[in-house]
């Protein structure tokens, strides 16, 4: 069975028990503070566990793509060196919302496992919750009665709480689960030692491939639980562990999810799978990681050096170097792997298909920038290791270690590699240490204490009537206190608000909540788990009062606009540019709107002023809102609007039409284009292989920088005489400069030569060394060096120390003939460094030339004089 079909049988399975398939949601998540990725099959649905939204059905499965690099679950230090773990991964599950309980979950998976894939039974194994009597909790004796329909009393196993009780974080929903693990051991070594003292140590072939969580109680801040009104089933199940269970392998990596892309690894480096150990897992890490990247680009994360882009593009720079290191690679070649991948898993996941030419533009331009890390990290080790030897030592610093690890992405097992070929090592414990630290300190930074919410209120619904009035009566419903980054913040949920949460790239609203007692701050409104939080700047003292809501209203029409028209600029680019301009993020602000979009190339002015002025048209016809709320979502899609890859819609959505622009769209919008005012762009640039931005600004903003410019027009007018031609009087002004420019170049030069005559002349012989030791009247560095290399190629035997001030600071040059520095061990960049003290500034270079530059130009006798002691 191939892993297409297991994929399929899976969703036929539930789709006959009367489950709702559903598409996976994006990997990467956009509105969630609390999760920058999807990590499990839940994610989508905690909403609903957290009481927070209804179910739309009450039974669903779906195969949802996961990724796990960071926090609690992070396996990307075992990908390629197990059999087993990996970042991006399917996860097969079905989920009951308040329906069908334990019973039905533990017999659909033995039907799914024994009857439909045809898992030999004697190989499975069950575990379920032993209890945790200081917690009020007995052992899951529902679920043992359940598995024993099927499993012998032996292969029924009790779990601990770390093993057998699933909880979404410190607070909420939770349960026991039971866990149904498989022993592909082979014969002998199943009759050696029974599976059961095997399950949960660890083994390779002795794995967990399903697990069946009830989700039953609710933790709370102070660590209690208590019992939810509605009780849930969430299962997970690993796709890549089962493809091998099914297909009968020992590997994930050797089943047909993964063996087309180690073929072509193998294919492209020469190097057969299989020959060895280290090269084997460097295939399957590139593999592995070629799939979380081009995903996460699919879904919209391009690689960067914030948050969720930094993640990527450390999974991509862990690739590379495992390509560099042991399969020889010194040029791009994850992204010729991409066209595999698509043929591999574009059928079902028809994202990577559609934004296949931009992931693979993204990643050769990440692997060329790093590919040049690399060697820079390369160099600035071998000047480690040059020191280290030039003092006896047999290790380098854990610091300087860390420095090329956290500064320049250079890994710390590749500066090992490196320095076992050089005999030397590194100081672990020092490395150790700084990597603690830095732990520590994000840590500390991420992390975020929040009390249980207190309910104020009983309410059913959360409304958001903001897309009509920005004022309205309302209710207080629930309010917590949140600990972040050592200072507390107020969380406050309303029953109605006008106030727009932070989502879609535009900013949250902020206002004030006022009764008739009191006056609150609305900083900011943002979204988390569903609810519409509100960060105050205090909590109510009388919080069950009736309130009145208000939207600071400058900050809202000005957010409206730019709104609006970053609708009308994505419209203006695909007509000016072509149709494969789509949108690939966005940031909506009251100052100034920026626009990220897939094209290939820079923009010429031309194309930036046919697309401003396309939306100043468009703005000056004042064409009226059309809104449409509550569409189904394939007939928005017949009305031209666009679905955006990396965004999860509902099956209803909001449309928003401005003529012949059409967007789906949650954000809030002017009610005609005429409101925008003005627009005009202000920089295009690239972001990432071909992805471009624009950062753009509308109205009295608009107008200010237009004004700003025609001010400095008229003050370089005023500096050149007003002349009635500008632009010419300029041109005319830059040929003088340069005229002026050449003949100051030419009298330097005839400067430099009397200089030159008179040291010269100047020369003490001593014992075979010729010496100058002297300051000198030169006006920049360049002159000096270039001095220094005459008086060099002039004068044998040369020990040279010159001085000279430039624009109020101290210059050094100190030049030693190379027979000198090899016969008496002088290094210029010891002796210049030492001298520049004097000048309260410092230098270096190389063991035949050094310069350096102070701010104390009244030393530089002290330091010449210094200087020339060095040859004494």
């Amino acid at each position: 069975m191939t892993s297409k079909e297991i994929r399929q049988r899976f969703l036929d399975f539930f789709a006959e028990k009367s489950h709702q398939i559903v598409p996976s949601a994006p990997m990467v998540i956009k509105d969630d503070p609390t999760l920058m990725f999807t990590n499990a099959g839940m994610n989508q649905f905690k909403d609903i566990f957290l009481g927070n939204a209804p179910a739309k059905y009450p039974r669903v499965a779906n195969s949802q793509k996961c990724l796990r690099v960071s926090g609690k679950h992070n396996d990307l230090e075992e990908v390629g060196h197990d059999t087993y773990h990996h970042t991006m991964f399917e996860m097969l599950g079905n989920w009951s919302f308040g329906d069908y309980f334990k019973r039905e979950a533990i017999d659909w998976a033995w039907e799914f496992l024994v009857d439909v894939l045809k898992i030999d039974k004697n190989r499975l194994y069950a575990t379920i919750f032993e209890g945790s009597p200081s917690e009020g909790i007995e052992r899951d004796t529902e679920a043992l009665e359940c598995w024993k329909k099927h499993l012998p009393a032996e292969r029924i196993l009790l779990g601990s709480k770390k093993d057998n009780f699933w909880e979404m974080g410190d607070t909420g929903p939770c349960g026991p689960c039971t866990e149904v693990h498989i022993d592909l051991r082979d014969e002998a070594e199943r009759k050696s030692i029974p599976g059961e003292q095997m399950v949960n140590k660890g083994h390779p072939l002795v794995i967990e491939i399903w697990n069946l969580v009830f989700i039953q109680f609710n933790r709370k801040a102070n660590g209690t639980l208590e019992p939810l009104p509605s009780r849930h089933v969430d299962t997970g199940m690993g796709f890549e562990r089962l493809a091998m269970v099914v297909q009968g392998k020992k590997s994930n990596y050797d089943t047909d999810v993964f063996t087309p892309i180690i073929d072509r690894i193998s294919q492209m480096s020469g190097i057969p799978y299989g020959s060895n150990p280290k090269t084997d897992v460097a295939m399957r890490v590139i593999a592995d990681h070629l799939r979380a990247i081009s995903f996460s680009i699919a879904d919209g994360q391009l690689p960067s050096n914030v948050k969720a882009g930094y993640v990527i593009r450390r999974i991509l720079r862990r690739a590379v170097r495992y390509g560099y290191t042991f399969l020889n690679f010194r040029e791009p070649f994850i992204d010729s792997l991409v066209p595999v991948l698509v043929e591999q898993m574009g059928e079902h996941f028809p994202e990577l298909k559609a934004q296949q030419d931009l992931i693979i533009n993204v990643i050769n331009k990440e692997e060329t920038t790093f590919l040049r890390t690399l060697e820079t990290g390369i160099k600035l080790l071998e000047q480690h290791i040059d020191k280290a030897k030039q003092e006896n030592k047999k290790e380098i610093s854990g610091k300087d270690a860390f420095i090329l690890y956290d500064t320049y992405g250079f890994p710390l097992d590749l500066t090992e590699l490196i320095l076992r070929e050089n005999n030397l090592s590194v100081n672990r414990e020092e490395f150790n240490a700084e990597m603690a630290n830095q732990k520590e300190r994000s840590r500390a930074d991420a992390a975020v204490e929040a009390d249980d919410w207190i309910t104020v209120n009983e309410s059913d619904k959360v409304e958001f009537v903001g897309y009509d009035t920005l004022k309205t009566d309302t209710r207080i419903l629930r309010m917590r206190t949140v600990k972040a980054k050592g200072k507390e913040q107020y969380h406050v949920v309303l029953e109605k608000t006008p106030f727009y949460a932070e989502s879609g790239g535009q900013v949250g609203d902020s206002g004030t909540l006022e009764s008739d007692s009191e006056t609150l701050k609305v900083l900011n409104t943002f979204k988390e788990n569903n609810l519409i939080i509100h960060l105050v700047d205090k909590l109510p003292q009388t919080p069950n009062v009736p309130f009145f809501a208000t939207v600071n209203y400058e900050k809202r029409i000005h957010t409206a606009n730019n709104h609006s028209a970053t609708h009308l600029l994505h419209n203006a680019l695909r007509a000016v540019l072509g149709t494969h301009v789509e949108q690939k993020g966005s940031l909506v602000h009251p100052d100034y709107l920026r626009f990220d979009f897939s094209h290939f190339q820079k923009m010429t002015d031309e194309e930036i002023r046919q697309v401003e002025k396309r939306v100043n048209k468009i703005i000056r016809q004042n064409i009226q809102l059309e809104e449409h709320r509550e569409v189904p979502i394939e007939n928005a899609q017949q009305m031209g609007a666009m679905a955006l890859f990396g965004e999860k819609y509902g099956e209803k959505v909001r449309v928003i039409k401005f003529g012949e622009s059409v967007e789906l769209c949650g954000g809030t919008h002017t009610k005609a284009t005429g409101n925008i005012g003005y627009f005009k762009i202000i920089s295009e640039g690239a972001i990432a292989a071909g992805v471009r931005r624009i950062e753009a600004i509308t109205g009295e903003k608009a107008e200010d920088y237009v004004y700003t410019q025609i001010d400095t027009i008229n003050e370089i007018k005023s500096i050149l005489g007003n002349p009635s031609n500008v632009v010419k009087a300029a041109s005319k002004l830059v040929d003088d400069i340069k005229k002026l420019k050449e003949s100051l170049e030419s009298l330097e030069a005839e400067k430099l030569k009397s200089v030159k005559a008179a040291l010269k002349a100047r020369v003490v012989e001593k014992n075979g060394v010729n010496m100058i030791c002297e300051k000198v009247s030169i006006g920049n560095a360049d002159a000096l060096k270039d001095l220094s290399f005459q008086l060099k190629n002039e004068i044998p035997n040369l020990y040279l120390v010159l001085g000279t001030e430039a624009n109020g600071k101290a210059l050094l040059s100190v030049m030693i003939n190379e027979s000198l520095v090899e016969k008496h061990g002088l290094n210029a960049s010891n002796i210049v460094r030492e001298a520049a003290k004097e000048i309260k500034g410092g230098g270096g270079g190389q063991p035949f030339y050094a310069t350096a530059g102070g701010k104390n130009p009244d030393g530089l006798d002290k330091a010449i004089a210094k200087a020339k002691e060095a040859i004494s």
